[in-house]
């Protein structure tokens, strides 16, 4: 699987987290847990989605460690 990956680190709940597109893709925002699922391939949750427009905000549901995977 290719995608991009940023590990953003730790973030508070209620941050914003802004990412700037040249084309149309997938943006997930998800914790350490399903950022590995994803990975692997098996079943996750995320924040996000097919990004149409840009820049796309994605705000941070709770506090933790958050990964933003790009892939198309």
């Amino acid at each position: 699987m290719n995608f991009l990956k940023y590990d953003l680190g730790s973030l508070k709940k209620g941050e914003i987290v802004e990412v700037t597109l040249t084309k149309g893709a997938n943006v997930r925002l998800m914790n350490s847990s399903n950022f590995n699922s994803y990975k692997s391939g098996r079943k996750h949750h995320y924040y996000g989605g097919l990004a149409k427009k840009s820049p796309i905000k994605i705000q941070v549901p709770n506090s933790g460690h958050w990964y933003v995977a790009i892939d198309m």
